[in-house]
């Protein structure tokens, strides 16, 4: 789900004024309302990171007056209280110029024991904050002295007032008790709201496969906060190229490819940290299918985790008797996982909104039509 602190036509009057509004002409469109999909499996009932039993996703939109377009977008492997019900994950770093928060941890115990939060890099602080206190709160934590919060960013700072660091411990807490499964709202909303990608408009996007009974029906799941540059290739097609933007495109100034993005992937296969760390790796390859190749001003990384039931743990378990996926049933998951980034990161594209900053600069979202028109051009 995805709120905003202003009504939403007042927001849009507010953000955009008169001149962004006329250029909001196209209808957002998911890559595969189009005829985009990436790979050989199926998507879920959603196409989303939900698909994945039990995942709960909830999201802020924060827009005050002209100058702040931010949010906070949270990923909860399970409804309960993640605290005493851990899961196995993973974290792995694709290049490493960002802020995530929890980072070591996780690397260390092969386990997630909050919620994962997505914001602004400046506001990754106060949402850790929040959240702990959220947490802290919360029944049965009475005698908690240490958390460790997993909190991811990118920066918006081209479109958002990043320097005020507007995310409110409420909005924090608005995401995280509004998180829902199903349809997963995409595009210029919550942790996306001010973030560009390619030199359009990026956002948040979301993605799934299922694969077939025969390679174990395991579902994978996605979510993306996108934020980065590159030569964008859209299924095969250079798109960037043929609209004319790109990075190191020599007849525009300042086309680089710097930026984050962000990648939670969900599966409920059950693997624990070693073969997670496998799983995340692949996305990045997904996110390479997309012509991202990780600048040296980008902070990529990907946050994996098992949302199994039985892969549950508390602080104090004693050796679990688990079964695990074999390295030799992998592979499936490793082309799922693959698809599912690329998609999800196109969605973040297509069902992107324009957005204005204070100082009059619009990011525009992707043209569609100029996108179907190149693919015809390319035979697809």
């Amino acid at each position: 789900m995805a709120a905003s602190r202003l009504p939403a036509l007042f927001t849009a009057l507010a953000v955009l004024g008169p001149a962004a509004l006329g250029a909001q002409t196209q209808t957002p469109v998911r890559a595969r309302q189009i005829g985009v999909a990436p790979g050989i499996f199926r998507p879920g009932a959603n196409d989303a990171i939900t698909d994945v039993a039990g995942v709960l996703v909830g999201q802020t939109t924060v827009d005050d007056g002209d100058s702040v377009h931010t949010g906070v977008t949270a990923v909860l492997p399970h409804a309960g209280n993640m605290f005493t019900a851990r899961v196995p994950a993973a974290i792995v770093v694709g290049n490493g110029f960002g802020k995530l928060l929890g980072v070591t941890q996780v690397g260390e115990l092969g386990e997630i024991e909050t919620p994962i939060l997505l914001t602004c890099t400046l506001c990754v602080w106060r949402a850790a904050d929040a959240m702990v206190a959220w947490l802290l709160a919360g029944p049965g934590m009475e005698n908690v002295r240490s958390i460790n919060p997993v909190v991811g960013e990118t920066n918006d700072g081209t479109l958002n007032a990043i320097r005020s660091r507007p995310i409110q411990p409420a909005d924090v807490v608005h995401a995280l008790e509004s998180a829902r499964g199903g349809p997963v709202a995409e595009g210029s909303v919550g942790a996306g709201r001010g973030t560009i990608a390619f030199g359009w408009k990026g956002g948040i996007g979301t993605s799934s496969r299922v694969l077939p009974k025969s390679l174990g029906g395991w579902t994978v799941g996605v979510l993306v906060q996108t934020n980065f540059g590159g030569i964008l290739d859209v299924d095969g097609v250079p798109v960037g190229r043929e609209l004319g933007r790109y990075s190191f495109d020599h007849d525009v100034a300042d086309r680089s490819a710097d930026g984050s993005c962000m990648i939670v992937v969900a599966t409920d296969a059950p693997i624990l940290d070693r073969n997670l760390a496998r799983l995340a790796r692949r996305a990045i390859v997904g996110m390479g299918r997309t012509g991202s190749f990780e600048s040296n001003g980008s902070g990529d990384y990907v946050i994996a985790f098992s949302a199994d039931p039985k892969l549950q743990r508390g602080a104090d378990d004693r050796r679990p008797d688990v079964e695990e996926l074999t390295n030799e049933e992998m592979s499936p998951l490793f082309e799922a996982v693959v698809e599912a980034t690329q998609e999800a990161i196109y969605d973040s594209m297509f069902m992107a909104t324009a957005v204005t900053s204070a100082r009059g600069l619009t990011v525009r979202p992707l043209p569609i039509d100029s996108v179907k028109a190149i693919l015809r051009k390319y035979g697809r």
